[in-house]
């Protein structure tokens, strides 16, 4: 892993890191799972350090998963994503090349689409697997910027100043439901349908990866989380152990405490990471407020072009859903099983009925008007015209019985 600073260095980034998870208190097994990697030194694995490390000048890579699928293929899932992105992460790396932030940024994306695209093909090819999949929430560091890369509802936070901001988006119904004003926060907590995500690596042959990023301050701290505490834990609460813990260590201890304290339905994952050195600015007055910003790579070669030919060769996946499907019953977001709409004709059926279940006071969201697709028979005109002619010719018929 990142080696132990000897000494300050100019321009160097240090990051005090911390890696967990849980099996939670319902689960029998665990199918989260996480990557911590130092690019620069072909490294990965646990790290609990007490101590700030050195960032290499290749980057370091954050990850955690959420499987899902039934037995065991949730945590094959996982496990999938974390071994292929980081395999695909270092491949082709020179030890003499710094990685600029484009580079890595493009590395992070087609690592994560070729990690859908695996579990994907596993799944076809084993019948015990068919449905497995996993969220994925990736962060990449190189020069001061944290890029973060998102399919489906694990989260990626930053803490600065005692400010606790979430830069990545749930990729799930119930957060289309927020952002479309047909759900408060509040409300979101107990709603019934609140385990359908959107997408995950493994149920379609593509993804569509969520790149965002921000650039860190001396003193920020990170989190990467699965849902099993985002969906136990309030966001105050989180926001108040990460402030209030010395050392990530701590904060992870306490973090998955308080999710195991609230019920621990889901398996729970969390990577905390405080950062620090003169290669990152130090807070002031000038700092861009934290938010949710999209980063937007630059034109990609015929490479890539290849590499997107070569993805949709395989044929789509129907949209699954994995464990029981989701009732009144279910636990609050992130405890129940998870179910994955893939399909955009699903997702839009399926907000609309859940936008005209709820009951609220609220004044009805105006929407652009859409065009109505009305199905038709799918009858051929012959056979319509065929049965035309007969029952003229029947009418005929009788017309000249009657009027003998």
């Amino acid at each position: 892993m990142m080696q132990p600073e000897s000494s300050a260095v100019a321009n160097e980034i240090r990051v005090k890191l911390c890696a967990r998870t849980d099996v939670g208190q319902i689960r029998e097994h665990n199918e989260d799972n996480f990557l911590v990697a130092d690019l620069t030194r072909r490294a990965k694995g646990s790290f609990d350090s007490a101590r700030f490390v050195a960032v290499g000048h290749q980057g370091s890579v954050f990850a955690v998963c959420d499987g899902m699928g039934g037995a065991a293929a949730g945590e094959v899932a996982s496990q999938l994503a974390v071994d292929i992105l980081y395999d695909r992460m270092i491949e082709g790396l020179d030890d003499s090349h710094v990685l600029t932030r484009d580079e890595l940024a493009r590395r992070l994306v087609r690592a994560i689409e070729a990690a859908g695209l695996r579990i994907f093909q596993e799944a076809k090819a084993d019948r015990t697997r068919r449905g497995m999949g996993t969220t994925v929430t990736a962060a990449a560091l190189v020069d001061g910027h944290l890029f973060f890369a998102q399919v489906g509802d694990s989260r990626g936070y930053v803490l600065r100043e005692g400010q606790l901001v979430q830069l990545t988006r749930d990729q799930s119904l119930v957060n289309q439901l927020i952002e479309a004003g047909q759900l408060t926060e509040e409300e979101a907590e107990t709603f019934e349908h609140n385990n359908i995500i959107l997408q995950a690596l493994g149920t379609a042959d593509t993804v569509q990866v969520d790149l965002t990023y921000c650039e860190l301050r001396r003193g920020d701290t990170v989190l990467l989380c699965s849902d099993g505490l985002s969906g136990m834990v309030r966001f105050d609460e989180i926001r108040e152990v990460l402030k209030a813990a010395p050392e990530p260590v701590e904060a992870c201890r306490i973090l998955i405490e308080r999710a195991n304290q609230a019920g621990g339905h889901d398996n729970v994952t969390v990577i905390v990471g405080q950062f620090d050195g003169d290669g990152i600015p130090a807070a002031g007055a000038d700092v861009e407020p934290l938010k949710y910003r999209k980063y937007a790579l630059p034109e990609e070669g015929l490479d890539t072009e290849r590499h997107r030919r070569m993805i949709s060769e395989t044929a789509p996946l129907v949209p699954i859903v994995s464990g029981r499907p989701p009732s009144a019953s279910n636990p609050p977001q992130g405890l129940g099983s998870t179910a994955v709409l893939s399909n955009q004709a699903d997702i839009s059926a399926a907000i609309a009925a859940a936008g005209s279940a709820l009951r609220s006071s609220r004044p009805p969201v105006r929407y652009e008007d859409e065009q109505i697709e009305i199905p038709g028979t799918h009858v051929p005109a012959w056979v319509v015209a065929l049965i035309v002619v007969g029952v003229l010719g029947a009418v005929t018929g009788l017309a000249f019985l009657f009027l003998r």
